[in-house]
């Protein structure tokens, strides 16, 4: 019996999405439950599975085309068995068994819609292409990996002796290609650019003595990882919990611009920017007032894993009041972090690098770390946002500080 396949319901936010990647093709077989087809929206993917044991019957909506909550992209046969391949055609009587077997053509529905479409786009030979789907079909990924694989081509026949030699030729190749920017991706240039548009965006620098936060996490480490079943200590959630307990003392840090209005929140919901080959996300850790340090770090190592797996979903995006986001990791030593709109500030994490910093008339070697705060001066006045640093500054350089309330 054949069932329509939908799109899933998106949330209110969100008006549409784009088929990504169909991992399954008409004909093929599908177990319950199977991944069949991805659908990007402006902030996740959605991964769409097969409801039964069954066949994939036809695809309705093609890899590119735009989709709505809840459209049918596809029917579904459940209980039918996979497609068999036609059979071999039998040789005339009058053939012999030497019939050459050049004669032989690759069978050009052996290769499914987004395997043709690389291979169009990039002037490929797809008989040179080995396939690894059903009955050697040729997949996405073999056109990928055979892209990575692909040999430097062999340079050209040597010219005859008396042509001139040709000036100005560039050396090696010079490939370009072209790729048709993500929808996420395109959602997240679009909203920087408005960021930078609509806000009127400042931002004040401070640096951070980063030893004592070190030192405590060096005695710490090992008890805590084993306390807590292997959740390891790092740095975010010291700035996490010095950031909460900063945006409790100014609230306007901590506030969004809706129109007209200034809305305070009575909560710190924080998000933390992770790094994802489809772009930047933003999850969100939800009151982090009532968090402690291993359920902070606990969180974010799953907001890293599930980003990484694609697997982010619209509820872990959904809100925050202020963002973190950390360069540092990547080597940024200093860096304009740009607003998360309608968040009003943002704070900037940096390397840890050890500099000569003068300590009651002494030169030391400390490790420090700059720290940028990008702020909306609509509603934060550069007192206040220079007062919010400077309390972060001084949770991180005296910790006791964050469990004294002080």
């Amino acid at each position: 019996m054949s069932t329509e396949i939908k799109a899933p319901t998106f949330p209110e936010s969100v008006a549409d999405g784009t088929v990504a990647t169909w991992h399954k093709q008409p004909g093929e077989a599908c177990a319950a439950d199977e991944l069949i087809v991805d659908i990007e929206t402006d902030k996740v993917v959605l991964e769409v599975v097969a409801p039964a044991d069954g066949v994939l019957k036809e695809i309705v909506k093609g890899e590119g085309d735009t989709v709505l909550s809840e459209e049918v992209i596809a029917t579904f046969e459940a209980g039918a068995a996979a497609e068999a391949p036609p059979p071999a055609a039998s040789a005339p009587a009058t053939e012999t068994a030497a019939a050459p077997a050049a004669e032989v053509t690759t069978d050009a529905d052996k290769i499914g819609p987004a395997a043709r479409k690389l291979i169009d786009e990039n002037g490929l030979d797809a008989s040179q292409i080995k396939g690894t789907g059903k009955n050697g079909g040729i997949t996405k990924e073999d056109v990928q990996n055979f892209l990575k694989n692909k040999p430097a081509a062999a340079p050209a026949a040597a010219a005859p002796a008396a042509a001139a030699p040709a000036l100005n030729v560039p050396v090696g190749e010079r490939t370009e290609k072209r790729v048709p920017m993500t929808r996420l991706r395109a959602t997240i240039a679009k909203r920087l650019v408005e960021a930078q548009q609509n806000a009127a965006m400042l931002t004040t620098y401070n640096e951070v003595n980063m030893k004592p936060v070190m030192e405590l996490r060096k005695q710490y480490k090992d008890l805590f990882e084993k306390v807590h079943g292997g959740t390891r200590l790092g740095f975010m959630s010291f700035f996490v919990k010095a950031a909460t307990e900063a945006l409790k003392r100014f609230p306007a840090v901590n506030a969004s611009i809706d129109g007209n209005d200034m809305v305070y929140h009575g909560y710190q919901d924080i998000g933390v920017a992770v790094s994802t080959d489809r772009g930047l996300m933003v999850p969100v850790l939800r009151d982090t007032d009532s968090m402690s340090l291993a359920e902070v770090e606990g969180t974010i190592a799953d907001f890293g894993k599930r980003g990484r797996e694609g697997k982010l979903g619209m509820d872990d995006m959904q809100g925050g009041t202020f963002t973190i986001t950390n360069g540092g990791v990547f080597g940024s030593l200093m860096s304009t972090p740009i607003l998360n709109p309608p968040q009003t500030a943002i704070l900037g994490m940096h390397k840890i690098q050890e500099r000569p910093m003068a300590v009651n008339g002494q030169v030391e070697i400390l490790p420090m770390m700059y720290l940028a705060l990008s702020y909306d001066h609509r509603m934060i006045d550069g007192k206040e946002a220079v007062q919010f640093l400077v309390t972060i500054k001084d949770l991180l350089e005296d910790p006791a500080r964050m469990l004294l309330d002080v």
